[in-house]
């Protein structure tokens, strides 16, 4: 065995929760120990979970903090974890002279319990909390230490995206191995990016780097652990599992030399199961972080649902998911059916609660008509859901996709109702691209396909009057998305947008409708983030807005 046993725990912690995050740091500690590991790496924040955004400016959390890694020195003290070195993460107390109480983002490096590094970064990478205060807390403090006969030094996430500060010091510190905590939401195609910045920071600085990845769904945010190994020579060495909690052992003999002693496929999987797995992952860990017990949605015979429903039975098991037929008399049968068709096919249970009789007596009174007429349809349906949750304790899914949130095509209180949206950030051609490969999947295995064709190939409708379908309001989808491809992720201006061959006028009542909805989206659930411009996460412009360019 060579000098040093390197384990990278990638665990899926609970904000918050810091004796089960403890027990969890305690657990792949004595994993790594059988494994005949000596040290021991976790992700950014390990100890609280990631991002605690508030919970930085509260005193009394800090303490608590404080008080749960002394508990894990004590424990890390006995003789079972003798001459283990263990790394991890947590925010430590820092104080302004005006006396306001902040985080700084650490990683403590611990033998034999004591303390033998702490590495402390000036600020959390928590932009829409903490900006404010990053001028009124302490420097970056650095931190290398040696163990095994190898110089080790510390780095935090973000600071491998930046040129300079602390990533400077790596050289002159003659460091063999560089160690990265992060907790690294999932996006797609970042996987690419962090292999690629963790394979310039060990070419540029000669060091070997071990870039340990936080996974579980916070919110929504999902992390993806994929967790690696590169040696100072740019060769991966191991990449850990993507999605789900994993001990990745690697035998380093020095910055050039080292090998993963544990079976860990280094080829990534396509971006289709990484998205379907991110969305699985961060429903899941939505509903059981925060004790729901079964989860309900309407189910229109639609692609969306129809996806949605799939996603949370892979999520939860289809004992915990449970599917509403809500009919208008403008329903047309093959809605209906192939509703109970997906049900069958998932083995979910399934009820119909027609809305006509709901509908008429509101419409007798109110003497609605046209537009008023058709959302009473789809908030009595949101009525419907939410009566049921209260009733049974279900969470509420709602389906709307992103291109619908994009542009307004919803009905407030109505088919946006609900506490977790999960195809929040998945365009509509995208619905459909993992509604196929979904159904490839499983008859790649010799499962039944759990989407009915009819869903996927017949025309989206929200059949709230007479043969209506969405593109008698919307552009074809392929055309709108390519348009809120170039407005909301590439964030380019009407000009630039016409100037890549879209009709002007059309692309100007694209960018009317998407300003015209950011008062519905302040308003919606919150979903799985997957891409770089997630609404409500990354992207929020006024409500009150006259700028039309």
């Amino acid at each position: 065995m060579p000098n040093v046993r390197l384990a990278l725990a990638q665990t899926n912690p609970i904000v918050g929760d810091l004796v089960q995050n403890s027990q969890q740091i305690i657990d792949a500690v004595l994993r790594a120990r059988e494994a005949g590991a000596n040290l021991v790496v976790f992700g950014e924040m390990s100890l609280t979970g990631y991002p605690i955004e508030d919970l930085a400016t509260r005193r009394s959390f800090i303490t608590a903090c404080g008080e749960a890694l002394g508990q894990l020195q004590t424990n890390l003290a006995a003789p079972t974890f003798s001459d283990m070195a263990v790394v991890l993460g947590l925010p430590t107390l820092a104080t302004h002279s005006n006396g306001w109480a902040i985080a700084n983002n650490s990683a403590i490096v611990l033998i034999n319990g004591k303390i033998a590094g702490n590495y402390q970064k000036h600020h959390l990478p928590n932009y829409s909390v903490f900006d404010e205060y990053r001028n009124f807390v302490a420097e970056d403090v650095s931190a290398s230490f040696e163990f095994g006969g190898l110089n080790f030094s510390l780095l935090i996430c973000e600071d491998i995206w930046q040129e300079g500060g602390p990533v400077s010091r790596i050289k002159t510190s003659r460091t063999d191995v560089t160690l990265v905590l992060n907790g690294s939401p999932f996006e797609v195609d970042k996987d690419d990016r962090r292999l690629q910045l963790v394979k310039q920071l060990a070419t540029k600085q000669d060091c070997a780097v071990a870039y340990v990845n936080l996974v579980g769904g916070q919110d929504d945010l999902v992390f993806d652990g994929d967790s690696l190994f590169v040696d100072a020579t740019g060769n991966l060495v191991g990449r850990a599992a993507q999605f789900s909690s994993d001990l990745m052992i690697v035998d380093i003999a020095s910055k050039v030399a080292a090998a993963v002693t544990t079976a860990h496929e280094i080829q990534k999987q396509d971006d289709l199961w990484q998205v379907w797995n991110a969305l699985v992952l961060g429903l899941r860990d939505y509903v059981l972080k925060n004790g729901f017990k079964s989860v309900v949605l309407g189910l229109s015979g639609g692609i969306d649902s129809a996806v949605c429903a799939s996603l949370a039975v892979d999520a939860l098991g289809s004992e915990r998911v449970f599917g509403i037929s809500m009919p208008s008399k403008y329903s047309s049968d093959h809605s209906k059916s192939d509703a109970f068709d997906l049900a069958a096919r998932l083995n979910i249970s399934i009820e119909t609660h027609a809305i006509e009789s709901l509908v008429q007596p509101f419409e007798s009174e109110l003497k609605l008509t046209g537009l008023a007429a058709e959302n009473l349809q789809a908030r009595m349906r949101g009525a419907i859901l939410m009566s049921l949750s209260n009733l049974e304790g279900h969470l509420v899914l709602t389906t709307g996709n992103k291109t619908e949130i994009a542009v307004g095509y919803s009905t407030i209180y109505g088919d946006s109702v609900g506490g977790f949206a999960p195809i929040k950030d998945v365009e509509k051609t995208l619905v459909w691209k993992l509604a196929e490969w979904r159904n490839a999947f499983a008859t790649s295995r010799g499962e039944v396909a759990p989407i009915p064709q009819n869903s996927i190939d017949k025309p989206p409708s929200a059949e709230l009057r007479p043969d209506q379908v969405d593109q008698d309001t919307l552009p074809e989808y392929e055309v709108l998305d390519a348009i809120l491809d170039q407005y909301i992720e590439r964030r380019m201006g009407l000009a630039e947008i016409v100037a890549q061959g879209f009709d002007a006028g059309l692309a100007a009542r694209v960018i009317g409708l998407v300003d015209q909805a950011e008062w519905k989206r302040r308003q919606g659930a919150i979903g799985p983030k997957i891409t770089g411009m997630a609404f409500g996460r990354d992207r929020r412009l006024p409500i009150t807005n006259k700028f039309r360019k």
